[in-house]
């Protein structure tokens, strides 16, 4: 079923009756009992501290949680000038819908800026406020991704996929495509809502690298605010990542495929500005199971041998095949072999016009495999050495992006012929 609006009679009444405000803010929530209180919180602080003579709005968008997140929300005492508003979107589940009820407020209350924070997070505070508006509000900037310090073990869908993709794909260097916390002006979020986008798979999952790929193609003024540590729920990449891996890496295929014009002609990259004060909070590292993620590849291998065979070009299956074969000599899976992988991964999916999905599942150990070489890599390094090693990362993809064209030639001719798309010499 498709929705006209993602707002409940009630919430639309309730913004009905506020009319006009300056500033959205809004926070997308499913189960966040135990730190939304807080983030809500913070994000009062912060208005009334920076934006003290603006009316704001305060939103949190659920998709229905089963704790108690949104009584934890309707909780806290916000600041004068300020409104909280806690409601069900409605459509199809996930965090897109709930952006889309945001983005809807915004709309109807003509604000000047919205911002978007995670609801999961226990290190924002007030300055996250400033430093995400301040660029929208007084730089004439359009779209503010997140700049974060993490632990180098932290994010690493980010800094094993999305970043280097990214950056090789559309030219811009935007560290955390996917951080989930961004800032908008009115324009941008206008142009987002209008997409038709949010009766599909974005509004269930993916939401993070669409906004940023939307804003870079569509040549808004971008720009990264400086928040500090990113410090929120530990996911361990063993256990809980491969769901996310799934999401987000078919989205960002999917996006491939939609802006292939745009991409095509584009080598090298260039920075996009970093603005704010620096916020001093550091990260907390955490354990992952490198063990797990290795026995988690060769099972993959055993399991999707088969399949990866004909996804991957000769040389990358071999390599894999080699890996996962030579089990005394350790899991060492290099960067530019990676880099052909995704490539050649992006490629079939192009051309493989069925169970697209499924396709995206079984590359899942594959990701286990690059995780724990980098997980090996960075070991002894600090965090900052280890995020030099990002960089030398996303340069390799940069190298690499003429196998890219190759390659999605290869799977055109595939389409055009109508002949099996699977392994090539």
């Amino acid at each position: 079923m498709k929705y006209l609006t993602a707002l409940r009679q009630d919430a639309q009444n309730r913004v009905e009756l506020i009319e006009k405000v300056d500033l959205v803010v809004g926070l997308p929530v499913y189960n966040n009992q135990s730190t939304v209180g807080h983030v809500v919180r913070q994000v009062s602080q912060g208005l009334n501290k920076y934006y003290p003579d603006k009316r704001a709005v305060i939103i949190v968008s659920d998709g229905g949680s089963v704790d108690d997140s949104r009584e934890e929300a309707r909780a806290v005492e916000v600041y004068p000038f300020q409104e909280i508003l806690v409601t069900i979107y409605r459509g199809v589940p996930g965090k897109g819908s709930a952006l889309r009820a945001i983005f809807e407020v915004a709309r109807f209350l003509h604000a000047e800026a919205c911002v978007v924070v995670d609801s999961d997070l226990r290190s924002i505070g007030p300055q996250w406020i400033l430093n995400l508006l301040h660029p929208i509000l007084e730089d004439q900037y359009q779209f503010v991704a997140p700049y974060y310090t993490r632990f180098k073990l932290d994010g690493t869908i980010t800094n094993n996929i999305i970043y280097n993709m990214t950056r090789a794909l559309y030219g811009k260097r935007i560290r955390q495509p996917i951080g989930g916390d961004f800032a908008f002006s009115k324009d941008v979020i206008n142009y987002l809502y209008n997409q038709d986008v949010w009766d599909t798979d974005v509004g269930r999952f993916g939401i993070d690298i669409w906004l940023t790929t939307m804003a870079l193609v569509k040549g808004f003024n971008v720009c990264q605010a400086r928040l500090g540590a990113k410090i929120h729920d530990v996911k361990d990449p063993s256990q809980s990542l491969g769901p996310m891996f799934r999401q987000v890496v078919a989205t960002l295929f999917s996006l491939m495929e939609e802006k292939a014009d745009y991409w095509h002609g584009i080598r090298g990259s260039e920075d996009v500005p970093i603005l704010g004060e620096p916020i001093e909070t550091q990260p907390e590292p955490f354990p992952i199971s490198v063990e797990a993620l290795v026995e988690g590849f060769r099972h993959g291998y055993y399991q999707f041998g088969a399949l990866w065979e004909q996804i991957l070009s000769k040389d990358s299956f071999a390599e894999v095949k080699n890996l996962a074969q030579n089990e005394d000599d350790g899991l060492d899976l290099d960067v530019h072999m990676w880099a052909h992988i995704l490539y050649d991964a992006a490629a079939t999916y192009h051309c493989w016009q069925k169970n697209r999905f499924k396709l995206v599942e079984i590359l899942t150990p594959l990701y286990y495999a690059r995780v724990a070489s980098f997980a090996k890599t960075v070991q002894d390094m600090d965090d900052i050495q280890a995020e030099e090693t990002v960089e030398r990362q996303a340069q390799c993809f940069e190298e690499e992006k003429d196998y890219l064209i190759e390659r999605w030639s290869w799977a055109e001719e595939s389409i055009e012929s109508g002949t099996f798309c699977g392994q090539t010499e």
